[in-house]
């Protein structure tokens, strides 16, 4: 299965890439969620972004059993997750999850209810002829066990291809608003690029935790990115006097695992609502009234003399994190590049948060072009 880490034995070198052979003080995702059981990072944590299950194969048909568990919330539509079928690198198929288990959240009373169902199978036929490299992208929005995989012919595994591209950020890296895993922008881009996407895309949780820069730190990687800044923002979790030395202190976790690998350092994109607006961000009850899913900003325009956190100041402050560092190995990448106000009448945000699916891939052909284009950062690194 393709989009987890690599457990390495005490003592061995990393299979393939740099990276720091895990110690007595390396993190596990069980260290992570006992130190600090954070339901919102639980629940992303479980939602596969960027996972698949990879194999070569001569079928016809393929059937993937899972079992899914999704969080629904009444009275709001929320689509429904999805399983990708990916070909040699094309994306050929699409199924749309049914059944399984279900936690419906009331947000006006912030209880529960939960419902069992039964077992899914995403089923394509009509597969090409001859062995081919066949992916099953699992659904980035909900959490889903592997049952079985069936098929009309021998599968087997396939070892990674090309280089492992870690990438940590938002629900905007996770894929909140596009339809289908393999439409998420990191996952087009990998596509695109041929690379090995392991997507530390966290909704919400993308807040310079030191856990998740140990836990890159450890991840075999031959390319690191990182997308910060929206989080913290909409969390309104940090003023500008400790942001700052938290970003340094995480590139310097990060650099201690990967001393001299490519890492692009990446900005927010354009988000209206917290332009020059700090956090904490909440839901629009106007919308939320009319059935519909929205945010807004509630904290004060423009910050205050207290170092509260817009997009702008957290923009400024990362370009000049990067001034700062004596690292030829740092690139920064401005947001506004990939998404910026001028996109916003063609490409609007949905929620005033997350892009879909559209935007989604423009992010992607515009972040491949200037990382992994000629004289990008990645250039030369496939």
């Amino acid at each position: 299965m393709s989009g987890f880490g690599v457990r390495v034995p005490d003592g061995a070198p990393h299979p393939k890439g740099p990276g720091r052979r895990p110690g007595p003080f390396a993190v596990s995702s069980k260290d992570v969620t006992t130190r600090f059981p954070d339901p919102q990072l639980l629940s992303m944590q479980a939602q596969p972004s960027g996972v698949r299950v990879a194999m070569t194969t001569t079928a016809g048909v393929v059937e993937l059993v899972t079992h899914p568990t999704r969080t629904a919330y009444r009275g709001l539509p929320r689509p429904r997750g999805q399983v990708d079928l990916v070909v040699d690198g094309a994306l050929v198929a699409t199924d749309e999850l049914t059944g399984g288990d279900t936690v419906l959240v009331d947000l006006a009373t912030r209880s529960t209810q939960t419902s069992a169902g039964e077992a899914h199978v995403s089923r394509f036929e009509g597969l090409p002829a001859g062995e081919k490299r066949v992916e099953l992208w699992l659904p980035h929005n909900e959490v889903v066990d592997l049952v079985e995989l069936r098929a009309d012919a021998p599968v087997a595994p396939v070892e990674p291809v090309g280089p492992r591209w870690l990438h940590h950020g938002s629900s905007i890296s996770q894929g909140s608003n596009a339809t289908s895993p393999a439409r998420t922008w990191p996952s087009f881009v990998a596509r695109g690029a041929g690379v090995e996407l392991r997507n530390l895309g966290l909704g919400g949780s993308a807040l310079v935790d030191p856990f998740m820069a140990r836990v890159m730190r450890d991840t075999p990687a031959d390319l690191v990115s990182v997308a910060l800044g929206i989080n913290v923002v909409n969390g309104d979790v940090m003023r500008l006097r400790s942001f700052v030395p938290a970003v340094h202190g995480f590139l310097d976790t990060i650099r201690d695992g990967h001393p001299s690998t490519p890492l692009v350092l990446v900005t927010p994109i354009h988000c209206g609502i917290h332009e020059d607006t700090s956090g904490p961000g909440a839901f629009d009850v106007e919308r939320l009234q009319r059935g519909e899913v929205g945010f807004v900003a509630t904290g004060p325009v423009g910050g205050d003399e207290l170092g509260r956190l817009t997009l702008r100041r957290v923009r400024e402050a990362l370009a000049e994190v990067v001034t700062r560092r004596d690292d030829p190995h740092l690139h920064l990448l401005d947001g506004l590049s990939l998404y910026g106000e001028q996109d916003e009448a063609e490409h609007p945000l949905p929620d005033a948060l997350h892009p879909d699916t559209r935007t989604h891939e423009v992010i992607a052909t515009r972040f491949a072009e200037r990382v992994f284009g000629e004289g990008g950062p990645f250039t030369g690194e496939r």
